[in-house]
């Protein structure tokens, strides 16, 4: 049966997350634990699991925006629930302005979505919590101005008028959408509540969480899991005092961060590994990030990691011919591209970065239009993208680039974090050891190639 063009083009988005525990997107799901240096996602699970089940824990996962830490959170979600964990699960970028995130940004968002998707818990007691929201929600109407209708307060909407107790996910969620899109609304509740994060913490502790993980263990559950993805995604701008977002939340505030009365998974910006203030930051957290690194399609020495490039065939395979066996889509590779070194080389091309190779091969196949994709194609896509990535780079950071290329090490220097940030450099894991690489569209610019 012939492929439909768009069908492939959209199995092939580099934006979506994979929802495993969805039937057809669990067809698209290939394990790379094998050339990752381990499965991470099992590591978490048991210190949940086994180790640690009856007391909170908090965990830091990190990697390269785009690497699949959300799917393979998602894994983590559907294994910690078929245990008997209720696991919420959500995106802090749905409700967080990533360019500007405070400590009490953060605990309200997590308040919000546990409230939320425990609606059906009556909570008995809220008054710690009442009381920081309506001292909230009274600073934001009269800091509103020019607007039909107030923010709610205690009787309106955010409060069930029953013993005029406040339903807690609608009342911060007044908050939250209001400040996320106004800077100044934002920084005066921070101001607010920010030296009142010991409060906060204290009233989720004991007036949601407590409470919460009492009425889920007798409905027979065995624990409450929050898994926030995506702040890895905040903004390393300087706060107004000069110090940057990503060190303020995680180093600074980051005793905050572990003070939940459950089980915290937080995903974090992979440059905080190298920054000056990562021997602080694992101070503050019990244990060091978990890292998601790239698949390996090569070794250091530059020959090819059969393995890794085996499994990075079988995601863009398994996208074409999701009903298939692994070996009986080998069988198929032309049908899609107009040689089996073609696939290799957009494999290579990646450096085993998944959403990077997605991103590639969607591209071409919008460029060509038609099947089997061809060399030349794939060719100008990655010509395209190249250029694209060397405009920023300065002369300083290719001599970074070029000393990573050469010794397959960084080190905790400023430069080093934004080649990191920038995915210019890739972590690799084997054995036990990490390693880098320049990604590889960029190892071929001539400013690296005439070394």
């Amino acid at each position: 049966m012939a492929i439909n063009l768009r069908e492939f083009f959209k199995a092939t988005d580099p934006s979506r997350t994979l929802f495993i525990n969805n039937g057809s997107d669990s067809k698209y799901y290939i394990d790379f634990s094998s050339v990752r240096g381990g499965d991470i996602i099992q590591t978490l699970k048991k210190k949940i699991t086994f180790f640690q089940p009856d007391e909170p824990t908090c965990t830091l996962f990190t990697g390269h925006i785009g690497c699949g830490k959300s799917t393979e959170l998602i894994r983590l979600q559907a294994e910690l629930e078929s245990l008997g964990f209720y696991v919420v699960y959500f995106e802090s970028t749905d409700d967080l302005e990533i360019t500007d995130v405070g400590i009490a940004d953060v605990l309200l968002a997590i308040a919000r979505r546990i409230s939320q998707s425990l609606d059906k818990i009556i909570l008995e007691d809220t008054n710690k919590f009442n009381a920081l929201l309506q001292g909230a929600l009274n600073l934001l109407n009269s800091e509103v101005t020019g607007l039909k209708t107030k923010v709610p307060g205690v009787g309106d909407v955010g409060f069930s008028a029953e013993k005029e107790k406040l339903s807690l996910s609608v009342g911060i969620g007044e908050i939250t959408t209001k400040i996320k899109s106004d800077p100044k609304l934002r920084e005066k509740i921070n101001q607010y509540l920010a030296p009142q994060k010991i409060q906060l913490l204290e009233a989720i502790n004991q007036e949601l969480l407590q409470p919460a993980i009492t009425k889920l263990q007798q409905q027979g559950k065995t624990g409450l899991v929050v898994i926030v993805d995506n702040l890895d995604r905040i903004d390393n701008s300087p706060k107004p005092w000069g110090r940057p977002q990503q060190e303020y939340l995680f180093v600074d505030q980051g005793e905050y961060l572990t003070k939940l009365n459950c089980h915290v998974v937080y995903t974090m910006p992979l440059s905080l590994k190298f920054s000056n203030d990562y021997g602080t930051l694992t101070q503050r957290f019990h244990d060091d990030p978990k890292v998601l690194p790239m698949v390996s399609v090569q070794y250091p020495d530059g020959s090819i990691h059969q393995e890794g490039m085996a499994l990075m065939q079988q995601m863009v395979l398994a996208r074409a011919f999701p009903d298939l066996q692994p070996a009986a889509r080998l069988e198929k590779i032309t049908e899609i591209f107009d040689s089996v070194s073609t696939l290799e080389r957009l494999c290579m091309m990646s450096g085993g970065h998944v959403r990077d190779l997605l991103r590639l091969l969607n591209t071409w196949i919008m460029e060509e239009m038609a099947l089997p994709l061809t060399r030349n194609t794939l060719e100008k896509v990655i010509r395209s993208r190249r250029n694209e990535m060397v405009l920023p780079i300065s002369d300083s950071e290719w001599q970074l680039l070029k000393n990573v290329k050469q010794k397959k090490k960084v080190s905790d220097d400023d430069g080093y974090q934004k080649l990191i940030r920038s995915r210019f450099v890739f972590e690799y894991r084997e054995s036990g050891e990490s390693w880098f690489d320049v990604n590889p569209i960029l190892a071929e610019a001539r400013e690296l190639t005439s070394l």
